[in-house]
């Protein structure tokens, strides 16, 4: 499926709802946020008010996760404050005011908080991130938080491809890209990839 195909697909589903809550899942590496992004735009283009939410922003802090002893596993889903995110949808769900939601900075490998604001007038929510689909407690109490999911599945040799290309644009060298990508990000996409819930689409590539 394009963009403009989803688009209409997720109106479709969208025609007569409220708030309407759409999850982006995938792997690391899948084009989770750039397929949000090309999503968000279309859908605005089609006069809707939308607005995308990253899970990335729920990222611990890597003091936290020093302390825990995960800082090398960081990505990983024991890595992230999956309460606060819950709480944070279920927010957006009530839609009963503004809602301010933080947003990962790549480049400081930290999150703002409170760096975007959702406003009650927006109407289609974009939540994208790897484990909205991860069958696993606690991520598994997200079962029934979403109107429609998309799963973005490209394969392991073309996220392998991807993630090594990331790590390298990053400026890590061969040996500390491998160890990024082969030692975290890899494992953590086998995982999401092989213990999923169902979603409504399947896409794969993007």
């Amino acid at each position: 499926m394009n963009v403009q195909s989803l688009r209409d697909e997720v109106l479709k589903r969208a025609a007569g709802a409220g708030r309407f809550i759409v999850a982006i899942a995938g792997p690391p590496g899948a084009g989770k946020s750039t397929l949000s992004e090309a999503l968000a735009a279309a859908i605005a283009e089609a006069g809707e008010k939308v607005a995308v939410l990253p899970m990335d922003g729920f990222h611990m802090d890597n003091a936290v996760l020093e302390q825990k002893g995960l800082l090398l596993r960081k990505g990983a889903p024991e890595t992230f404050d999956v309460r606060s995110f819950i709480s944070t949808l279920a927010a957006v769900r009530a839609n009963d005011g503004e809602v301010l939601v933080p947003v990962f900075d790549r480049s400081r490998e930290l999150a703002i908080a409170s760096a975007r604001a959702i406003v009650p007038e927006t109407r289609i929510i974009l939540v994208e991130g790897n484990y909205l689909l991860l069958d696993e407690a606690p991520w598994n109490r997200l079962d029934g938080a979403f109107d429609c999911s998309i799963f973005i599945d490209p394969g392991i040799e073309v996220l392998e491809q991807r993630l090594l290309k990331r790590w390298y644009e990053h400026g890590y060298d061969d040996e500390a890209a491998r160890k990024k990508a082969f030692g975290n990000d890899i494992p953590n996409a086998r995982r999401v990839i092989g213990n999923r819930r169902v979603s409504d689409l399947v896409i794969r590539d993007f």
